[in-house]
Formats: C-alpha cells, structure tokens, sequence
C-alpha cells in the first residue's frame, strides 16, 4: 500500500480501538461529524495539532482519559483546576509537554502565539466558560 505525506495542520487522525489510524479532513463541523461517525468517539482517541495567537476561551476536561499536550513552537502556559487548587505547567521549549490527568479541567494562557499537538482521549470532552 503506496503513502503519502499528509500535513497536521489540515487533518486530524483517529486513532481506534484496534490501533487503526484514520485521517479525518478538517471541517467546519468536525466535531460533530466525527461523535457520528466514530460511535460517540467511545475508546478513540484524537491527535491534531492547533495553533494559537491567543488564550483559550474555555476550559476543558477529558474524562475518558489523560490528555497529552506537547509543544510544538511557541510558548503556552496549560493551567489545571486540581483539587489543591490552579497548576500551572509552563511549556517553553519545543517537545516540552504535559500529561494533563483524566477529569481535570484545563486551560492555556498563550503568550505571543504556540503551536500544539494533542492526544486526547475524545469520548464525553466537556466545555466551560473560562
């Protein structure tokens, strides 16, 4: 079978329960098409890679999962809702990364810009108001 190279910045890749990679094209409605068409995203994970230029404007949490975040270039602060209170973890280098545990909610403070790249365990992610 004949590959070729694909860019991170337009697709994403799901990855499924028997290790099988898919890419999925970037759209408008991604989210939703991809809950549809990976049943609820149930034991799938997601990589993608995001750019920002500014602070997130939601916290999130994952709690089918840890979440990996690494750094690509940039610089980003990840902060973590934990028990003991706000952690926040500074990624400054390129490769540096943080393990963001299963159920914590979670942001990032964007300095200039930061480019990252995602592992997230997709099923039951929930969105909050920063």
């Amino acid at each position: 079978m004949a590959s070729s190279a694909r860019d991170l910045s337009a697709d994403f890749i799901v990855l499924d329960p028997q290790q099988g990679a898919a890419p999925v094209t970037r759209t408008d409605s991604l989210y939703e098409e991809l809950d549809a068409r990976f049943d609820g995203f149930r034991d799938h994970w997601l990589m993608a890679v995001h750019a920002f230029d500014a602070d997130w404007p939601t916290w999130e949490i994952h709690p089918a999962g840890d979440e990996v975040v690494a750094l690509l270039s940039g610089s980003a602060t990840l902060v973590l809702d934990t028990n003991d209170g706000e952690e926040s973890v500074a990624l400054t280098q390129p490769g540096s990364y943080v393990i963001v545990p299963r159920g914590v909610w979670h942001t990032a403070r964007v300095g200039h810009s930061a480019r990252m790249l995602f592992l997230t365990p997709g099923e039951g992610t929930e969105n909050r108001p920063r």
